[in-house]
């Protein structure tokens, strides 16, 4: 009787967890990616860098991933002669980043059950948040096309070679989700586009005045992002299929 009982049971809890695949997923996460990226700022003339990137993700739903990301990369622009700055200004920033964001994906707010089409866009998302920027700059900081410093009459260009910002990034991308034997996401490949405004002046380590040169414009960067992020934690179902295994 007892083995009958044990065969009840063990069918019973078998029939539970296959009901709920397709609907688990976990709620913790770490992940590492490279961007490329170039700067926008009071300097005409940019050049791109590749910068990496430390994520760790708590996973509100399988569609609202809000990660805490540190981010190294190097930026800079201008340069000595009048072709890549017309005032021979020159910088390049070894900066450091802590970032707080959420990527909201379509498949929070849509019905995509029995969409084929809805079920590729579900994982699209937008997303934004804030954070802080270290700035590491080495830049010319006296005109080339005045008297050199000691002489009488040179320009020395306003601004701080290290600094902290606050900085705004917006976010959009696709997050390809792989799938493990029980139909739960287990590892994502990131792939997005991130513009991020910075408040401040810097970016470049350039604060001029707007009287003499064209300085109306906030500081940013983008980046082009792949991201690699493996799922782990306590398994929480969802109240939709995330993946339809039929």
């Amino acid at each position: 009787m007892k083995k009958y009982i044990l065969i009840f049971f063990t069918t019973l809890a078998a029939n539970t967890v296959n009901a709920q695949s397709g609907y688990n997923y976990q709620e913790w996460g770490v992940g590492a990616g490279a961007s490329y990226e170039r700067g926008y700022t009071n300097i005409t003339q940019q050049n791109n860098y590749p910068s990496f990137n430390l994520n760790f993700v708590y996973n509100y739903n399988p569609y609202l991933p809000v990660e805490a990301e540190f981010q190294t990369g190097t930026l800079s622009g201008g340069g000595l002669t009048p072709d890549l700055d017309p005032f021979g200004r020159k910088y390049i920033n070894h900066y450091k980043a802590v970032i707080f964001h959420a990527d909201y994906q379509l498949g929070g707010g849509i019905d995509y059950e029995d969409h084929w089409f809805l079920k590729i866009v579900k994982d699209f998302y937008l997303g934004t948040g804030f954070g802080f920027i270290s700035n590491t700059n080495k830049v010319q900081r006296y005109s080339i096309y005045a008297p050199p410093y000691p002489d009488p009459g040179y320009y020395k260009f306003p601004g701080h070679d290290n600094s902290l910002d606050l900085m705004v990034p917006l976010r959009f991308g696709y997050e390809f989700k792989i799938y493990d034997a029980y139909d739960e996401p287990s590892f994502a490949i990131d792939v997005g586009y991130v513009h991020s405004l910075v408040f401040g002046e810097g970016l470049d380590g350039y604060d001029d005045p707007p009287s003499k040169f064209k300085n109306n414009a906030v500081d940013q960067y983008r980046q082009i992002t792949v991201n690699v992020k493996f799922y782990f934690g306590t398994v929480v179902s969802y109240n939709k299929l995330i993946r339809d295994f039929r």
